[in-house]
């Protein structure tokens, strides 16, 4: 089937778990330990369900959004989601294109294998940068220096992997970084012609090119790897997010934000937005998941912070649960980790225009033509994964 005829992101992650060898294919699938957080992601939407409103005029449906002083044509965006240059080469300038078409946000990943000024050149005004702080603070503070220089408007700081988790299915798989492919994942490559073919085409393993420069000279794909090892992951505190938003100009999103509380000292510290995840279910298997802590961060923040949303959303209608739960945008990892693994820049467009189109459907057939309209009078049980935090502090 043609990534231009799939009608879901399923049926692209179909089609990439074809394309890829199993270890790769299970790379972007993986959680850690028991892996049941992936799961509670994605089933916690399947909670809820619409109210919809009838006899209202829904002939044009208008889903673009204002988000940190720009207006984009869906209210999502593209997640970063680290080393997708090994799934499919060149995947992040593909990503950042089909974003840049779409007229909606791109985050490079701090992991990233293209290097942040070409990526960013593509879509300067719409391209953020997800940093994973050094150990060395130098090499911090250059990437940042690096990011604001390309025009990056965004600068988004992950701190939910003060340690690096326990992922138990990419260590039985040896397909942690440094990347050294088992003698098992050669031979079962053999059965993926067309993934072997363009790998070994563009010169096997590539280079983690934002994080060349701090290696030694002349150093391999494998050796910048290692070294991007050796100094990630690190952990981080206040002080330091008081530091990013001295340095960074632009808009700082802290992305990993699950708890009330965080989210008020978030705010109160000039962030400019949160983005509440649980790392797409790779961090820690017991968290609770981003839709359950929502509406308690949406409450205790009021709109002081913009809150964004990720891990878990495979359709346009868990893009509407999450506006309805409070959320002012949403990021997208693996689906369009599936598209452009499976078809490369076409795969990429497909993933976003089936979302975007999902989400028109959406409103249309809920009786809310505007998007921004959205709020808990079109949920049926709104609030009934919301935990009980204890919100004394806060108060």
């Amino acid at each position: 089937m043609s990534v231009r005829k799939a009608l879901s992101i399923s049926d692209l992650r179909r089609q990439a778990k074809r394309r890829l060898p199993k270890v790769l294919f299970e790379l972007i699938e993986s959680g850690v330990e028991d892996e049941w957080c992936t799961t509670r992601n994605t089933d916690v939407f399947q909670q809820f369900r619409f109210l919809p409103r009838y006899l209202v005029d829904v002939t044009k449906r208008v889903q673009n959004v204002p988000l940190l002083g720009s207006e984009f044509r869906s209210p999502f965006g593209i997640a970063p989601t680290g080393i997708a240059g090994v799934f499919r080469p060149g995947a992040e300038h593909m990503l950042a294109e089909a974003a840049a078409e779409a007229g909606i946000p791109f985050v490079i990943s701090g992991a990233s294998m293209a290097s942040i000024e070409e990526v960013a050149r593509i879509a300067p005004a719409s391209t953020w940068y997800q940093v994973y702080p050094a150990r060395d603070p130098a090499i911090t503070a250059d990437q940042v220096k690096r990011a604001a220089d390309a025009g990056c408007t965004g600068l988004v700081l992950t701190v939910d992997n003060p340690v690096l988790p326990k992922r138990e299915r990419d260590i039985r798989n040896g397909a942690g970084l440094p990347f050294r492919p088992p003698f098992s994942l050669l031979l079962e490559a053999l059965t993926h012609p067309a993934w072997l073919y363009e790998y070994v085409r563009h010169g096997g393993l590539p280079v983690m090119r934002s994080w060349a420069p701090y290696a030694r000279d002349g150093a391999s794909a494998q050796e910048v790897a290692g070294f991007f090892r050796s100094q990630s992951p690190t952990a981080i505190t206040w002080r330091d997010l008081e530091q990013f938003r001295r340095l960074w100009r632009g808009s700082l999103l802290v992305k990993g934000i699950m708890h009330p509380d965080d989210a008020i000292k978030c705010a109160r510290l000039g962030v400019d937005a949160i983005v509440v995840s649980n790392h797409g279910g790779k961090s820690l298997d017991r968290a609770p998941t981003p839709v359950e802590v929502l509406p308690s961060i949406r409450a205790a923040v009021g709109r002081q912070v913009t809150i964004l949303l990720d891990s878990g959303v495979r359709r346009g209608s868990d893009i509407v649960v999450a506006r309805c739960l409070g959320a002012d945008f949403v990021l997208v990892g693996r689906a369009t980790l599936y598209g452009v693994a499976a078809g490369g820049l076409d795969g990429a467009r497909r993933a976003l225009q089936i979302l975007a189109e999902e989400i028109d459907l959406t409103l249309a057939l809920i009786g809310c033509p505007n998007f921004v309209d959205l709020d808990q009078r079109f949920l049926s049980g709104a609030g009934e994964v919301s935990p009980h935090l204890d919100r004394e502090a806060a108060e």
